[in-house]
């Protein structure tokens, strides 16, 4: 159980950015349980390790959206440079750079959750696929087992984004 927490944890921190899946050095720090200087700077001691398709920086607007779009006030601060992004590939080269206890147990959990993530999407793919063949077969004008589809595909389909509260107090709110 305490497994499936920690993957659940760590899953929540995989973003999709530039099409990679890919895990941001601010998490992995915390994660790691060092400063992102720290990090960075074993980092930037072994480039040669984190090519372009295993890490990259990201752009200021990149920044600005996954600040604004998750609301995280860890993230705040004034910092000197964007954070990196490190995909699996770059998570899996970070255990060779951080080499303590801590670190190892941490990539191990990384690599399952990148693993659980993608068998979900592979899970999902088969399925939508099969559903597609299913509604082939079926005749188009049963409006009944349209709306079976309907359904289903709407469970399948990712939840919808909670509408974003307004923090703070407005001198002229009447709440």
């Amino acid at each position: 159980m305490k497994e499936l927490i920690v993957q659940e944890i760590i899953g929540r921190k995989i973003y999709l950015i530039r099409g990679q899946k890919v895990m941001l050095s601010i998490e992995l720090a915390a994660l790691y349980g060092v400063e992102v200087k720290r990090l960075n700077e074993q980092v930037k001691r072994n480039i040669k390790r984190f090519p372009d398709d295993f890490m990259f920086q990201l752009s200021d607007t990149e920044y600005e959206i996954l600040k604004s779009q998750f609301a995280t006030s860890s993230w705040g601060g004034i910092r000197r440079a964007n954070p990196y992004a490190f995909t699996e590939q770059g998570v899996a080269m970070l255990s060779t750079v951080l080499n303590s206890e801590r670190a190892i147990q941490v990539n191990i959990a990384i690599m399952r959750a990148f693993v659980k993530l993608r068998e979900i999407l592979s899970t999902n793919k088969d399925l939508a696929h099969k559903l597609n063949e299913l509604e082939r077969k079926t005749d188009k004008h049963d409006a009944e087992i349209q709306k079976i589809f309907e359904a289903i595909r709407q469970l399948m389909a990712p939840p919808p984004e909670p509408p974003k509260r307004k923090i703070g107090f407005h001198p002229y709110s009447k709440s």
